[in-house]
């Protein structure tokens, strides 16, 4: 039987890190009826906006969004970036209100929509706006998987810098992911590899000059980061993109505070650190509108590749055309950058997603993405932060696996085996979104494809004939737009075949129970 999602009533609401607006994000069923509590986002603890000021530097994520799930659950089967099959409905609620009344100020009208008492207000006090998936928006990396697991070829060792905020070393979907330091003893209190660093075993905090990597909650951002990357498979948390026996996070903590902010120079110090210690690939998360000549140098002199996250739009949270508009590093020309775009689920860029046919590369999920946070936790966040990571993770897999290409290859594979989106189209370099089956196999015969999609297909206990279609048009980096709308019809005629009740709110047997940042249960079934 086809497993579905439904999700109850998730909420998010927060204020976005780099200055947008409020918003309540409520992932739901069509029709269903559910209770929405309006948590607003507090004065993070003993900061203000004085002291934040002194940053440039911002986290491109609207946060917290949805966190502290149940540990029970198996996450990676409710990650849609890497497998969509169209079960997801989100819908934005945004709060129009222009009366000074604080009371009518915080409070959103849900009365119509979802049937609950709620004051009388304006057409214009709120916007809703609905989203479906779109079967086969995802990465496609089931076949990825498989290609890269069945393979007999020794695979190459890579290490990923994660410059962020700090990264929870031993969360347990991460633990076995992180990078060493083989020539530091820990905790001997001594410089032993005479970098300049003491006790620097799997980093260093260049936020606050120590080796301190996680101070909690303020590092949820790096730590969703880093899981995206490189989380354990087949553990009972999420799964990350790569295989983490062969690719290695290196911590490098440059953004502080639960604003994630930070400064230009403890970010070229990262980066310089993440070099010299063998990192290849570099995610950067982040971004400003000020230009920094020298950060651009040190990043032009380097030999690793960057992949930035294109921002979030300007102060409304709404996505700018940056070659307009410059968002940095982001907007830096230089050939080993990759700047990625936020997607949604239903093949469009978010809203907030900013996008510039020179400036911005490719799109990846961004929306809604679950991975882990701090104290061994795990939460849902949504922005280019989140693209990024999986962009990052792509190309370190691409990496590892494909030993014949060289790194200064990686950024061309990536942008070149893209799936054309016409959603896509004049607003990214590559007019499409990321791929990494197709990457996988760029430059290989058709023949070689075939047979680890048939491989693949058979893994999944899936009947081959519905998934060739799906898979392997984007397998060949075909455009898949022109088969959405009929592969969506009629997933929705079996949807309705195989459970008359869906769209109704009631969850499945199998369904999980897991708890939103606000206190509210959030249904997850199949």
């Amino acid at each position: 039987m086809k497993m579905k999602w439904k999700q109850q009533a998730a909420t998010a609401l927060a204020a976005v890190l780099c200055g947008a607006g409020l918003h309540l994000a409520v992932a739901v069923p069509a029709s269903s009826s559910a209770a929405v509590s309006e948590t607003l986002v507090a004065e993070p603890e003993g900061e203000s906006a004085e002291t934040t000021a002194q940053y440039t530097f911002h986290a491109n994520v609207y946060g917290p969004g949805v966190a502290n799930l149940s540990s029970s659950d198996s996450y990676s089967r409710y990650q849609w970036g890497l497998k969509n099959d169209a079960e997801l409905q989100y819908s934005e609620i945004t709060n129009r209100f222009r009366d000074s009344n604080p009371k009518l100020a915080n409070y959103i009208d849900l009365a119509n929509y979802f049937g609950m008492p709620a004051p009388v207000a304006g057409p214009d006090a709120y916007r809703i706006k609905e989203t479906r998936a779109r079967r086969g928006v995802d990465i496609n990396i089931l076949p990825a998987w498989n290609l890269y697991d069945s393979s007999t070829e020794e695979h190459r060792h890579v290490v990923v810098a994660v410059i962020d905020t700090g990264i929870d070393i031993s969360h347990p979907d991460l633990k076995n992911a992180i990078w060493t330091n083989e020539d530091e003893i820990p905790g001997d209190g001594i410089d032993n590899d005479g970098n300049g660093y003491i006790d620097d075993v799997h980093g260093w905090n260049f936020f606050d000059g120590n080796n301190e990597l996680c101070k909690g909650r303020e590092d949820d951002h790096g730590t969703h980061a880093a899981g995206t990357i490189a989380a354990a498979r087949g553990n009972g948390g999420i799964a990350g993109i790569t295989d983490n026996n062969y690719v290695k996070i290196m911590v490098l903590k440059a953004l502080g505070t639960r604003y994630g902010v930070g400064e230009e120079k403890a970010i070229i110090e990262a980066i310089r650190y993440a070099e010299a210690n063998g990192a290849s690939i570099c995610n950067l998360s982040f971004g400003t509108t000020e230009y920094y000549p020298e950060l651009e140098k040190v990043m032009r002199d380097s030999k690793m590749l960057f992949v930035v996250s294109a921002g979030n739009g300007n102060a409304k949270g709404i996505g700018e055309d940056t070659d307009q508009k410059p968002d940095y590093p982001s907007s830096f020309d230089l050939d080993n950058v990759i700047s990625a775009a936020n997607l949604m689920f239903d093949g469009n860029l978010a809203e907030s997603s900013n996008y510039g046919a020179k400036s911005v590369d490719i799109a990846a999920p961004g929306t809604y993405i679950v991975s882990t946070i701090a104290d061994s936790g795990y939460g849902f966040m949504t922005g280019t932060s989140m693209s990024a990571p999986m962009v990052t993770g792509a190309a370190a897999m691409l990496y590892s696996y494909r030993t014949d290409l060289q790194l200064s290859d990686i950024r061309k594979v990536l942008l070149e085996t893209a799936r054309k989106l016409p959603t896509l189209n004049g607003k990214l370099s590559s007019n499409g979104m990321l791929d990494l089956y197709a990457a996988l196999n760029y430059g290989r015969t058709t023949e070689t494809a075939d047979s680890a999609q048939t491989e693949q297909t058979a893994a999944d206990g899936q009947n081959e004939e519905d998934r060739q279609d799906t898979e392997q048009t984007a397998a060949g980096g075909q455009n898949v737009e022109d088969r959405q709308d009929a592969e969506q019809t009629a997933a929705d005629d079996q949807d309705a075949e195989q459970d008359p009740e869906a769209g109704q709110g009631t969850a499945s047997a199998a369904s999980k129970t897991i708890t939103a940042g606000g206190g509210e249960p959030v249904s997850l079934g199949w």
